[in-house]
């Protein structure tokens, strides 16, 4: 598999506004550039799964289950779209990915060495942003029903293991928590440094 766009992911606690702030980026790449916005979960078969029978339930599903459907999808998502874009050149911005499964499935003990077993095959992100916004916050803003991973407990012990990440240079951290025309300024900023080796190249 010949890959030649560049793959970012955007990570954040859900609330974070990393999916507004994944909108906001590609509205300002594509003035020059060809780019591919998608998430996760899904669209596909797995993932339209995982949001409407697994999220909102009252009990999570056992931790191990939870993390395969995450895996599956991701695979099915490469195939079927992640790859086909950036075989075309595109610069692919994905809401969530693998470090979603890490940060989430892992603040719950299950093995971290274990998650990267079962995602092996799938794409490695170029880069990947986490946006950073305190769990106090996030929780403030979300106004739906809330999933079955969105407790005060729960999103602190995810943002430990995304500040981990971040910490062991696997993520380049954006505060996330000032207005959000200033985030997507930060956020652009920073992918515009990342990209310039390559930008020429990515160019239309």
């Amino acid at each position: 598999m010949v890959k030649k766009g560049v793959f970012i992911s955007i990570e954040g606690l859900d609330g974070s506004g990393k999916t507004t702030q994944a909108k906001m980026l590609v509205e300002k790449l594509q003035k020059d550039y060809n780019v591919f916005c998608t998430a996760e979960p899904s669209q596909g078969k797995i993932g339209s799964f995982i949001r409407n029978c697994c999220l909102y339930e009252e009990k999570r599903l056992p931790i191990e289950a939870e993390a395969l459907l995450f895996a599956a999808d991701r695979l099915e998502h490469m195939h079927k779209e992640l790859a086909p874009a950036l075989a075309k050149g595109k610069i692919v911005i994905c809401d969530r990915y693998i470090y979603s499964s890490l940060a989430y499935q892992g603040s719950t003990g299950l093995s971290l060495d274990w998650i990267k077993a079962i995602n092996s095959h799938a794409l490695r992100p170029d880069f990947s942003l986490f946006v950073d916004v305190s769990p106090e916050k996030v929780l403030e803003r979300l106004q739906r029903k809330k999933s079955v991973m969105e407790t005060l407990e729960n999103q602190q012990k995810v943002r430990e293991f995304y500040l981990n990440f971040v910490e062991k240079g696997e993520l380049f951290k954006i505060d996330g928590d000032r207005p959000k025309d200033v985030v997507a300024d930060a956020l652009y900023a920073k992918v515009m440094d990342l990209l310039e080796p390559v930008q020429l190249n990515l160019r239309k």
